[in-house]
């Protein structure tokens, strides 16, 4: 049984992805199957479990309609390890470039620092107590207990006042504790020791080697190099910082972490391919140039999206149940470029729609993550109140649909160039002139007004990204 975050209907995921992303209803409901498949194989019988394989998915469409956030964001639903490669970065084995299995080592990375954090959670608590003692000893250091010394003379007893010593030393440190947990202290300087790792960068001369055995041997001289431990004279607000990061990982077991990271990048890791087209033999093309290892990287990528064992650093990994979900805006070549053994290993293909005028207005106001509501995120920083009447909104919306149907269609990218066109004013002179308290209220007059420059050109090309 997987985690209940994971327990989300498909209708309960699409409305998560509604919150960010516009329209592609397609896409959404495809990825959310998609999600909701590996809950249910989860929750099959073992028998089943293993025979069961993820649906790969293609997104086909033009850059800045919503791929990769779709991914994004399904990868943060499912409190899953992802990653993000551009096939084209990857080139046929003997060739100089990436290898494909690295994607792989890349998915383990994340999921291991994903589940580090929530290990170290855990453990917060009680390593922030730690880390208060020590900050406490090197302030008021603990008095040491003195033995009771015998007088030769008299043969009593001595105390030498190392009970009441040790009374005051406690109030003492009591009274600082205090004046730490409310912040009184953060500025005041203390001298630590921070553990450092000796770092090795190992380079090799001769053969080339690959990836894996370079990452092996860094690791393996650097476990053989001695820790060295420096002097640092901080703030105590940051040596807390720095001593909570050294004792929350003391605390954690590494050998539990990595055997439950690879467990769920196996079981939940999302790999998310870009720019598949780019790898893929045009329809025509000539076989001469940089088409050459094309197919080779394909067959390079097909064992691990088949499923296959990858060796990293952290152990072994199977990819038969990985996600993978490929894109791409397929101008040029077609899907059916792909060779047919990668094409039949992405067997749900959705055709993403271009992005509309209203779904650029929409965009502007209705997700939690819009332009709109960042731009008075910034600015309320300022305690400058920041608003946009509904009709600038829609103008704004226009000339964005306007500019990329003239020059090149980027999406919703063109959004951020005209945003930061209409509010750069505004953002120099806060606070300088404009100062605290201030409203600024954006109307389609106000977009007219400073958007002219950019609607009268025609040519519109210092404004593309």
């Amino acid at each position: 049984m997987i985690e209940s975050k994971n327990a989300l209907t498909p209708q309960q995921i699409v409305a998560e992805l509604d919150k960010y992303i516009i329209g592609q209803k397609d896409a959404k409901r495809n990825v959310a199957i998609a999600l909701r498949n590996r809950w249910r194989r989860m929750n099959a019988s073992l028998e089943m479990q293993n025979e069961i394989v993820p649906n790969n998915i293609l997104l086909i469409g033009a850059t800045g309609v919503g791929k990769t956030e779709i991914a994004r964001r399904l990868a943060k639903i499912a409190d899953a390890p992802f990653t993000k490669v551009e096939a084209s970065k990857f080139t046929e084995v003997g060739y100089v470039g990436r290898d494909v299995e690295s994607m792989v080592r890349d998915l383990v990375e994340q999921s291991v620092n994903m589940v580090k954090a929530a290990k170290k959670e855990t453990v917060r608590e009680k390593a922030a107590q730690i880390v208060e003692e020590i900050i406490l000893d090197v302030l008021i250091p603990p008095v040491k207990e003195k033995r009771n010394t015998s007088n030769s003379f008299t043969g009593f007893a001595i105390d030498n006042n190392g009970g009441e010593d040790q009374e005051i030393n406690e109030k003492t440190r009591e009274r600082f504790r205090e004046k730490i947990k409310n912040g009184e202290m953060d500025e005041r300087k203390i001298e630590i020791s921070v553990h450092q790792s000796s770092g090795s960068n190992v380079g090799m001369v001769g053969p080339g080697m690959d990836e894996m055995a370079m990452i092996n041997i860094q690791e393996m001289i650097s476990g053989m190099l001695p820790k060295k431990d420096k002097r640092r004279k901080v703030s105590i607000a940051e040596a807390r910082k720095i001593l909570l990061e050294e004792e929350t990982s003391k605390l954690i077991d590494m050998d539990e972490v990595k055997e439950e990271a690879l467990r769920k990048a196996e079981n939940s890791g999302i790999i998310f391919i870009d720019e598949i087209d780019k790898i893929a033999n045009r329809s025509g093309a000539g076989s001469g140039g940089p088409d050459v290892s094309r197919e080779g990287v394909q067959r390079d990528l097909l064992p691990i999206v088949e499923g296959s064992s990858v060796n990293t650093k952290y152990g072994i990994v199977k990819t038969d149940h990985v996600l993978f979900i490929a894109a791409g805006a397929f101008h040029v070549a077609k899907p059916s470029d792909l060779i047919p053994e990668l094409q039949g290993r992405f067997p749900i293909r959705v055709e993403l729609n271009s992005l509309t005028k209203d779904d650029f207005y929409q965009i502007l106001k209705e997700p939690r993550n819009a332009l709109t509501k960042q731009y008075v995120a910034l600015l309320a920083s300022e305690e400058v109140v920041l608003s946009f009447h509904d009709d600038a909104l829609e103008r704004i919306a226009e000339i964005a649909f306007q500019v990329n149907s003239e020059i090149e269609n980027i999406g919703a990218r063109r959004l951020h160039t005209v945003m930061s066109h209409l509010l750069n004013k505004f953002l120099f002179e806060v606070p300088d002139i404009i100062g605290a308290n201030a409203q600024i209220v954006i109307t389609k007059e106000t977009v007219d007004e400073y958007l002219k420059d950019l609607i009268r050109n025609k040519d519109l090309s210092q404004y593309i990204l």
